[in-house]
């Protein structure tokens, strides 16, 4: 709700408080898509270092290792080539209940 006695002319008062009443509905929805892009990227952790998903070993000795499912893999070159089944599934197994 606005209100607008500024002007003597009930026709400017009326535009000035239809421009401060799409001020505030703008503002209004600004915040809404705010909260609701904030509610869509959930909880974020801090880029830092250990806070890796995956180590990728390739000397002295080949190995991948998920960090959050613990699971490890050998074979460096078939991942490397984008066999990712093992880790997706073990994600999958492993992802907390919403």
């Amino acid at each position: 709700m606005v209100q607008c006695q500024n002007e003597r002319s009930q026709l400017r008062n009326k535009e000035m408080a239809m421009k401060m009443l799409m001020a505030k509905l703008y503002d209004k929805q600004q915040q809404e898509n705010l909260q609701a892009q904030e509610n869509l990227h959930g909880e974020k952790k801090e880029i830092a270092w250990g806070s890796q998903i995956r180590s990728y070993v390739l000397q002295p000795y080949r190995l991948i290792k998920d960090h959050r499912t613990s699971v490890e893999v050998g074979n460096v070159d078939a991942v490397l080539d984008g066999d990712l089944d093992n880790f997706i599934k073990a994600f999958l197994l492993w992802q907390p209940r919403r």
